[in-house]
């Protein structure tokens, strides 16, 4: 006896297309492919040109370089200009003073508070109130958006006063600053940074009441630490598994890989194996070094020293922006002007290296230059591409554990995932089509 067809077979294979996934920056796309119920291969595609900064930088002067590497991220400018202004300093063997590292530290504050804060309300939390965008979120909760906005205003504020202007700041030199505040136009801050201090608590126990998806990993978290102070600017290479360097040794521990689906590098630790920068790396590694009431905020919020579910870092962050609010503060009140705004670096034939924490986690820069200041060679290693090894194996967890989801189901959880890192593609507006081949 045949048997009767099936007038609705399912199909061999089915593809889901997100065209355009307005919630992070930068262009790019996900190729899964899941046979027979199984994840056989997950594709974190980045098709945008590439952009050739590296080859830019040679044959400039090395002071051209916080100027120059400024332009790659408009939502992270200030992470580029430290790590070469760090690199091309320790190339010429010059130390700052405290007056202008705390400056430093201050404008890096601002960077914080204005990138945690644009990601947290405007990208990622719509994902946990299934919400399309933040201006659905704003329909609803108005006051919400306009904490945001507010407090992401503070941020640039920052940025316009210590770098000149609120998008790549031009006043950052090698060896210091153009032009240094004066305590007065420091102190006019301090009303809106404790009005942003307060909205920051208020951030961090709103998004602590979001439902969160289950996964969880062993990751090797990799960020720096000092000891003293919860990292910026300053420090060593640590991992939660034994990794203790210093800058100049990380292309010993570290490397870059092409893959034929992506334009832009796969970083790896050397011997194989992803990697996790940001700020659950720095939460895990220094969560000790928090300040007072950013501290108190986490421990409210129910973070544990170390946490290891990605879609909590949406409430790491929120405490971040306590943690950069304060110590903001705290630099403000106990400012003091350097004696010049700048030291005359003095450039030679050497190599200088430099890691410090953008938002989304350490910025790699190494420059090789030769007198009188001609650049030879430039590398930057940006957090997102040592995060996208950790964001595809994260992705192959997701549809392993939800391949019973429908293909739309299935898409948002992928996209949610992704913009669990905050990745900063090439600072555009679009990145993800997302196809899932089914067989």
């Amino acid at each position: 006896m045949s048997k009767t067809p099936d007038p609705n077979p399912e199909p061999r294979t089915r593809t889901i297309k997100v065209d355009y996934l307005a919630r992070v920056e930068g262009e790019g796309a996900l190729d899964v492919r899941i046979e027979a119920g199984e994840v056989a291969e997950v594709k974190l595609r980045i098709f945008e040109p590439p952009r050739y900064f590296e080859g830019l930088l040679r044959g400039r002067k090395f002071t051209e370089a916080p100027d120059i590497t400024a332009r790659i991220c408009g939502i992270c400018p200030v992470a580029y200009q430290m790590s070469a202004c760090h690199a091309m300093e320790a190339a010429c063997g010059l130390v700052l003073d405290e007056p202008l590292r705390n400056l430093r530290r201050l404008l890096y504050c601002g960077e914080w508070i204005a990138s945690h804060t644009l990601h947290i309300y405007m990208l990622h939390a719509p994902d946990f109130l299934g919400a399309a965008g933040a201006v659905e979120i704003a329909r609803e909760h108005p006051d919400l958006i306009k904490r945001g906005l507010r407090l992401k205003k503070i941020g640039n504020d920052i940025l316009s006063l210590l770098g000149g202007r609120e998008i790549n700041p031009i006043n950052v030199r090698v060896g210091g600053f153009y032009k240094t505040p004066t305590r007065d136009e420091l102190n006019a801050m301090l009303d809106d940074l404790r009005w942003a201090l307060d909205a920051a608590i208020g951030t961090v126990q709103w998004v602590a009441a979001f439902d969160f998806p289950e996964l969880e990993y062993d990751y090797e978290f990799v960020c720096l630490r000092d000891g003293e102070q919860y990292p910026m600017n300053e420090g060593r290479l640590v991992s939660n598994r034994g990794l203790d360097i210093s800058a100049h040794e990380f292309d010993e521990h570290f490397k870059e890989l092409q893959v034929p689906h992506s334009t832009a590098l796969h970083a790896q630790r050397v011997g194989g194996g992803s990697y996790f920068v940001g700020p659950m790396a720095r939460f895990a590694l220094n969560a000790d070094l928090l300040t007072p009431v950013a501290k108190a905020a986490a421990q409210s919020a129910g973070l544990t020293e170390t946490c290891r579910n990605p879609y909590k870092s949406i409430i790491i962050r929120a405490v971040e922006v306590v943690f950069a609010c304060e110590e903001a503060i705290r630099l403000v009140e106990t400012y003091a002007p350097p004696p010049a705004p700048f030291i005359e670096p003095q450039p030679a034939d050497a190599t200088g290296y430099a890691i410090t924490e953008a938002p989304r986690g350490i910025l790699y820069h190494r420059y090789r230059i030769e007198h009188p200041g001609q650049i030879l060679d430039a590398k930057i290693v940006p957090p997102t591409s040592q995060n996208q090894m950790t964001i595809e194996d994260d992705l192959r967890r997701v549809l392993m554990n939800n391949a019973d989801l429908s293909d739309d189901q299935l898409g948002w959880r992928c996209e949610q995932t992704i913009r669990n890192y905050d990745p900063c593609i090439s600072c555009a507006t679009h990145f993800l089509k997302i196809n899932v081949e089914r067989r």
